[in-house]
């Protein structure tokens, strides 16, 4: 049986409970060396055979727990963050189903999670924005027409752009390009949730040069909203004077 697993942002604290005792229990583990912090790998049984996929292709992967497989052992395929977001599962799913090999996936806290909690912040205010965007800025792996940065600023909602922060100065203009103002306040998180977290706040005019003496040049989480600081709404969940099932209006 393979298990993918997503790590959490990095703490060793924020994987799950079901995902941490698979990755105890584990005979083989393939994690994603670029990104998941090796500290989560203190868990694994003293003889689990550890491989780091960042050395390895595709096939490689697959060669590595169909061997497994046929040795009758349990894989542990640990992914940062959720898997689901940019964690190239797909493709790992499709061939272990093709060769019938049995999978399941256990979610994990995306890095846009972790970033939200280190800048104190929720993403989704009553009268500033209601929607959340995940995307990325066209790299080696290309964005469709209709998804580049600034068609999706036309919506002026809360942005969180993974895989960016080496064309921030692309991604600033970008969105100026698609309609936000330059006073709009953004946040970059590095390594968020990890002891050497960074984060840089200011607004699209200024991010670019806050950056630059910062030394932050990979997994780092660029956040674009009018929730950072804005003055905003309450919520009509706790109003006193709204109802819902489980509470009548007390005015």
């Amino acid at each position: 049986m393979v298990h993918i697993v997503g790590a959490g942002p990095g703490d060793p604290e924020l994987i799950t409970v079901k995902g941490r005792r698979y990755l105890e229990e584990a005979d083989v583990v393939i994690y994603a060396g670029s990104l998941v912090n090796p500290a989560l790998l203190a868990v694994c049984r003293e003889d689990a055979v550890i491989h780091n996929s960042a050395k390895m292709t595709l096939d490689e992967v697959l060669a590595v727990i169909a061997e497994a497989e046929a040795a009758g052992k349990m894989t542990v395929r640990l992914h940062t963050g959720d898997p689901a977001i940019y964690g190239a599962i797909q493709e790992q799913m499709d061939a272990m189903a093709k060769k019938g090999i049995a999978y399941d996936v256990v979610p994990g806290v995306s890095s846009f999670l972790a970033a939200a909690a280190a800048l104190r912040q929720e993403y989704t205010l009553p009268g500033i924005s209601q929607t959340v965007i995940i995307t990325r800025q066209p790299g080696r792996t290309p964005v469709p027409e209709r998804e580049q940065l600034r068609a999706l600023a036309a919506h002026q909602s809360t942005m969180c752009i993974f895989l960016s922060i080496t064309m921030l100065e692309t991604v600033v203009a970008e969105l100026i390009a698609g309609g936000y103002t330059e006073d709009t306040p953004i946040a970059i998180v590095q390594k968020a949730s990890w002891p050497e977290q960074k984060i840089v706040r200011g607004t699209l005019a200024t991010i670019v040069a806050k950056v630059e003496g910062a030394k932050i040049d990979r997994t780092a989480m660029i956040v674009v909203s009018h929730c950072l600081g804005a003055d905003y709404e309450l919520s009509r969940l706790y109003a006193p004077e709204f109802s819902h099932m489980f509470r009548k209006a007390s005015r």
